[in-house]
């Protein structure tokens, strides 16, 4: 069975980065489209951008364009978000999730295995 397990999160100030880390385990990450999703409070869960099993990110929240940047290391078996010039609507839990399609989806329900979440905190 597929799992998840994020970390990363943590305080930062507005302009800063964090580099969130989903490490995948009981599967290999090949088989797998990767979304990244927030949740603050107030606001519905959303899905931030994904990354397909072939390597194509999509972008769904255009907040996060020319910011947030998914990358890989097939190796370690671990998805990374890069998020730099962070700002206070940032502040969120993000977790990660997968899906088996070959294409990513922007819909929750899709996403099959989901990890436990990793807050990230943005001072203004």
């Amino acid at each position: 069975q597929l799992q998840l397990v994020e970390s990363g999160g943590g305080l930062v100030q507005t302009g800063g980065s964090l580099r969130l880390s989903c490490v995948l385990s009981g599967s290999t990450l090949d088989n797998y489209y990767i979304g990244w999703f927030r949740q603050s409070p107030g606001k519905e869960r959303e899905v931030v951008l994904c990354q397909s099993r072939s390597a194509i990110t999509t972008i769904y929240d255009n907040s996060v364009k020319g910011r947030f940047t998914i990358s890989r290391d097939i190796a370690k078996n671990t998805v990374y978000l890069q998020m730099d010039s962070l700002k206070p609507e940032d502040t969120a839990i993000y977790r990660c999730a997968a899906g088996s399609s070959y294409s990513c989806s922007a819909y929750p329900y899709t996403y099959i295995y989901w990890g436990q979440g990793t807050q990230v905190t943005v001072s203004s």
